[in-house]
């Protein structure tokens, strides 16, 4: 049996799925010989590990106990701590307590640090653990959208580091595109829609819904974030562009990015109330959204809002797609990205799926933990 110790870092929606997908293919592992052996788990303020990290795991029992407590976000898992199963840890000792488990397993048994937080913090514990030699699993977008510093560091060991789910959650966009790449087939052109929320509030627009109307329905499907211009700001697809243009070699900072916002300034989180902004500011975009969907009807197109990345250029925002295209006949909130490099230099490769949800993306961060396993010993 392999044995592959986990410290998870995030316990929100993705983290909670990925424990409770972790304890239910426990047989599923047992019989491709393999068991994650999960020796801690942390949000931000708080951090339950094992008694012994060499010899014991937290419980299946503790695990889905840690899901039930963190199911309130408000809830801390401090309420752990007297249970006799495992100790409780919190800030600030929290980062150098995971250090020092990553020190005594990086020599011995390995360690998979896994990042689901939503943090810019965890940088600085990753390249430390990285460099200690562990692996690490990331969802969260925002080490590889760092500073370049920080992530030619984090990068620097790429056998050690798996980050599938930062792009397209469970779809494979990082690892056909390294196979492209390592194959000596240069990517000279991208283009998707990796946002499963602006690719359902584009294509209902396409269908004559106002904008308004589209937004409200999909934070009631529970598509979007509590605030939806979260969502409609595009920064969430400018992090996923760049991790893609940094794959290709691009030497880009976020900043570097053009992003184009679905609402103006005016409207912003710093001007107008969640309740505001849905109540009177957004039915006031309603008509331009009609007029640039009839304009693009007009010409046989669709509007759909994508990342493009083209040589030196890297930019997020609508644009005009044949309705024929891979692109043109998305519906739903699927992601769909295409790629044109020397071998598909006309047929793009497509790669279309599920691209958001909790379930999908940790299913992701599952299978990039089961990637790592032949470091293990």
């Amino acid at each position: 049996m392999k044995y592959i110790p986990v410290v998870l870092m995030g316990c929100g929606g993705v983290g909670r799925q990925l424990l409770q997908h972790i304890v239910t293919c426990r047989s599923l592992h047992a019989s491709q010989g393999i068991r994650l052996r999960v020796v801690g788990v942390c949000d931000s303020k708080s951090l339950v590990v094992a008694p012994d990290v060499f010899s014991m795991e937290l419980s299946d029992n503790l695990l889905l106990e840690v899901c039930r407590v963190k199911l309130d976000s408000s809830s801390s898992l401090l309420t752990l701590n007297g249970s006799g199963e495992c100790q409780v840890y919190s800030n600030p000792e929290l980062t150098k307590k995971i250090i020092d488990i990553a020190a005594l397993l990086g020599k011995s048994t390995g360690l998979a640090l896994v990042d689901c937080s939503a943090s810019s913090e965890t940088i600085g514990v990753l390249n430390r653990v990285v460099d200690i030699g562990c692996c690490a699993v990331l969802a969260n977008k925002k080490p590889l959208t760092c500073k370049m510093e920080d992530y030619d560091k984090l990068v620097s060991h790429p056998r050690f580091i798996r980050h599938e789910s930062t792009v397209g959650a469970g779809l494979p966009v990082i690892a056909t595109l390294n196979r492209l790449l390592s194959s000596g087939d240069p990517v000279h052109r991208i283009i998707g829609s990796l946002s499963g929320t602006l690719g359902y509030v584009m294509s209902e627009v396409e269908d004559g819904k106002p904008f308004s109307q589209v937004v409200k329905s999909a934070k009631s499907l529970g598509y979007t974030e509590p605030d939806p211009r979260d969502d409609l700001s595009g920064m969430d697809v400018a992090r996923k562009a760049l991790i893609l243009a940094r794959l290709l070699g691009q030497r880009l900072n976020l900043d570097s990015i053009k992003i184009e916002s679905l609402y103006p300034e005016e409207m912003g989180p710093g001007v107008m109330s969640v309740e505001e902004f849905l109540g009177s500011g957004v039915s006031l975009l309603d008509k331009d959204f009609q007029e640039r969907v009839h304009k693009a009807s007009s010409k046989g197109n669709v509007l759909r809002y994508v990342c493009v990345i083209e040589g030196s250029r890297c930019e997020v925002g609508i644009q005009e797609l044949p309705k024929d295209s891979a692109l043109g006949r998305l519906k739903g909130s699927d992601n769909v990205l295409e790629v044109y490099s020397r071998c598909y230099p006309e047929q793009p490769l497509v790669i279309q799926g599920a691209g958001a949800g909790n379930d999908t993306t940790a299913t992701g961060v599952l299978a990039d933990i089961l990637d790592l396993q032949d470091l293990f010993p």
